[in-house]
């Protein structure tokens, strides 16, 4: 996390990683992935050096603990480190073009005047991946002005709604907020609240069946989660509210912005 207004340092590593790839002098893009690119394992054109990559791939990684707008496209391009082709390695040169683009970007943390409470947002993509039609979740926990904890992340299930995908990625946070709960309690800084952190998404149907008190047999393979969540909201220890799509700060951790 950058913490204040120096961020010189920061700077410098970003500008480090480009001139290792031989970047430095590169266009800057202003998307880190292309809209409407769609990658997949089966993918035309030659193999690239496997090696290369995934030392791109992770120095990008690095990089996204400060920066959440190269979350998603860090996390597509790791899909296929296995075995790269020339579209994989164009894409992962595009998110170089666009860190080189925002060097200067950072997260800049404001206290006064603002609520120190935690917020989450969550957003998914359904069935997003074209190699095995798994969803992936995103979440973003806000604290003040600026983002404390972020993912993006394929779901480890095939699901068979949005709004099981949604009610999969609402557990997951619902992990997130206990575990910076109790990190913000160690360090009392925790604000007290008896109504439990409020996760943000935009799906009612998985609002509703989080307060749902009856387990429906469609939704038996997600039957753990359920459980789970539901005493959450139950305790208030969470409490899942809507958010409409434009207002969702997720939803850059699932899906490509033009």
């Amino acid at each position: 996390m950058i913490f204040t207004g120096n961020n010189r340092r920061m700077c410098e590593q970003f500008k480090e990683i480009l001139a290792q790839f031989n970047m430095t002098d590169c266009n800057p893009v202003r998307n880190p992935i292309v809209p409407g690119t769609n990658l997949s394992k089966d993918e035309d054109g030659s193999r690239v050096d496997a090696m290369k990559f995934r030392q791109v791939v992770g120095c990008l990684m690095y990089l996204t603990v400060t920066r959440p707008d190269l979350m998603f496209g860090v996390s597509l391009i790791s899909r296929f480190m296995d075995d790269p082709k020339e579209s994989h390695w164009a894409a992962t040169k595009r998110l170089l073009r666009y860190v080189k683009g925002t060097i200067e970007h950072k997260i800049f943390y404001k206290v006064e005047g603002r609520s120190t409470s935690l917020i989450a947002y969550i957003d998914s993509n359904y069935a997003g991946d074209l190699d095995d039609r798994r969803s992936t979740s995103g979440l973003v926990l806000v604290m003040g002005s600026g983002a404390v904890s972020w993912a993006s992340k394929k779901q480890p299930i095939v699901s068979l709604s949005t709004t099981e995908v949604e009610y999969i990625a609402a557990a997951s946070c619902a992990c997130q907020c206990i575990w910076i709960r109790g990190i913000l309690d160690q360090l009392g800084a925790e604000e007290k609240e008896a109504t439990g952190t409020v996760i943000l998404c935009d799906n009612n149907s998985t609002i509703q069946l989080s307060k749902n008190p009856i387990f429906h047999g469609r939704s038996k393979h997600i039957v753990v989660r359920f459980y789970f969540l539901r005493d959450l909201v139950k305790d208030e220890v969470v409490r899942l509210r809507y958010c409409n799509s434009e207002n969702q700060v997720a939803d850059i951790m699932t899906t490509i912005k033009a």
